[in-house]
């Protein structure tokens, strides 16, 4: 049974998939070709419109449009920053968030039957805090000691210490690297690495569990500083890119929450003796704190313990590493950048 469908609907099943004609083509096992003369003439068999419509994960029903629909997350999309051109979000990210909505939704009516009371931290801060005393509150909420990530031998167990403390204080915790179930259906930490749903009976952190461990630290932080907010939000720090200097004032809130967090700076200047003694006193820290070099060098600048030129070269030696390392990869880098390092210690 032959279907005409909008050629423009089409279009924007294939490219909110993230897939070229060529690749679409491909996977549908059709002569190279033809999917961009479906998307010319809009005409297709309905056997093929179902196969291009779970190949692109679309809704088939979404086919049948006169135009295509505004690809919009559900919650604050925190990625792009002012006047940066906003990113069409992924398939594989709006079905996460959609799926984490319904779960927190069932926890959120659960609790609330079972007489569970509200959260008191969740909106408890403002952007006008300091974030020095909101990163100490939530060390305090989740009772985080001082020194905690170096008691612990791997980055695996401080993130499982750190998620089980955070999971004590009734905030769900779902870390996955594939959208469900679906191996095939990998998330990709360079669209996003972690978000957070926020309400006072069941906040969720969600962290893209396809990136590194040591990001995934910072990225927990993070997050958390949003709940401590009262703000949802999608996130995407990358370390190896520089941030714009337009930063999203709750972002670089948290930002700066979660540097104090997972790297405070007493306990820094208490270890700085002893780290700049080694041959690598960035990463011995990150060994400390269980974070990336990046964020103790960072940190130690804003502490005023190295001067910029020092952050500047090791950055740019770091980042010339990690890329040669990864040529031709998609593998998750480790750690977080804080914010953009022309505006560093200023």
């Amino acid at each position: 049974m032959d279907v005409t469908f909008q050629p423009q609907v089409l279009r924007w099943a294939r490219e909110r998939a993230g897939l070229s004609d060529e690749a679409l083509a491909g996977k549908l096992r059709v002569p190279p070709g033809q999917v961009q003369r479906w998307e010319q003439t809009g005409a297709l068999k309905l056997s093929q419109a179902e196969k291009l419509a779970a190949a692109t994960h679309t809704p088939f029903g979404f086919l049948f449009l006169k135009e295509p629909p505004e690809d919009r997350l559900p919650v604050p999309d925190l990625r792009t920053v002012d006047d940066a051109p906003v990113r069409r979000p992924s398939p594989d990210l709006l079905e996460t968030i959609q799926a984490m909505q319904r779960r927190q939704a069932w926890m959120r009516d659960f609790l609330i039957d079972e007489g569970a009371e509200a959260l008191a931290f969740i909106g408890s801060a403002t952007l006008q805090d300091q974030p020095r005393a909101v990163a100490a509150a939530m060390r305090k909420t989740l009772d985080v000691q001082p020194g905690w990530a170096n008691s612990v031998s791997t980055w695996e167990g401080a993130l499982r210490q750190l998620r089980e403390k955070i999971e004590a204080a009734r905030i769900l915790i779902v870390i996955n690297g594939v959208v469900g179930n679906n191996t095939r259906r990998k998330l990709d930490p360079q669209e996003f690495r972690g978000f957070v749903l926020s309400d006072n009976y069941a906040p969720l952190i969600f962290i893209n569990g396809a990136d590194a461990k040591s990001a995934q630290i910072f990225t927990f932080a993070h997050e958390l500083a949003h709940l401590w907010l009262g703000a949802d939000g999608v996130s995407d720090l990358d370390p190896l890119q520089l941030q714009p200097v337009q930063q999203a004032p709750v972002e670089r809130f948290c930002n700066r929450v979660a540097a104090e967090f997972v790297v405070p700076e007493q306990e820094l200047r208490e270890r700085w003796g002893e780290a700049r003694q080694q041959a690598e006193p960035y990463q011995y820290l990150a060994r400390c704190f269980k974070v990336s070099p990046i964020v103790t060098a960072r940190r130690a600048l804003d502490a005023g313990l190295i001067a910029r030129e020092a952050f500047f070269d090791f950055y740019n030696r770091y980042a010339e590493d990690e890329r040669r390392r990864q040529t031709g990869s998609k593998a998750a880098r480790g750690g977080q950048f804080l914010e953009h390092p022309e505006r560093a210690g200023g």
